[in-house]
């Protein structure tokens, strides 16, 4: 079973080791769109746009993100839903 296209990470300590290989597999799964909230998601954000385009060579690398400092989990859930980039329910996954 694969990701969703519209993915909230739900950071509960800060962690990014686990990033680069679920990036990879988000980008496999034809996620859409990646929103981020908890601990440290503004620079978890950053982070996924690197990893998402590298240096840029490869065009076809693409997912919207955005970050939710301060924002509750239930809130950001709901803003993905109205997101137009990526179909169907987001799905959130625990950091």
């Amino acid at each position: 079973m694969g990701y969703s296209q519209k993915v909230v990470i739900h950071s509960k300590s800060g962690t990014t080791s686990p990033l680069d290989q679920l990036v990879e597999q988000f980008i496999a799964d034809g996620v859409r769109f990646i929103a981020v909230v908890g601990t440290e998601c503004a620079l978890i954000e950053d982070i996924i746009d690197e990893l998402v385009v590298g240096d840029g060579s490869r065009e076809a690398r693409f997912i919207l993100t955005s970050s939710h400092p301060g924002e509750p989990l239930d809130e950001v859930v709901q803003f993905a839903r109205t997101i137009r980039e990526g179909l169907g329910e987001p799905q959130v996954v625990e950091l």
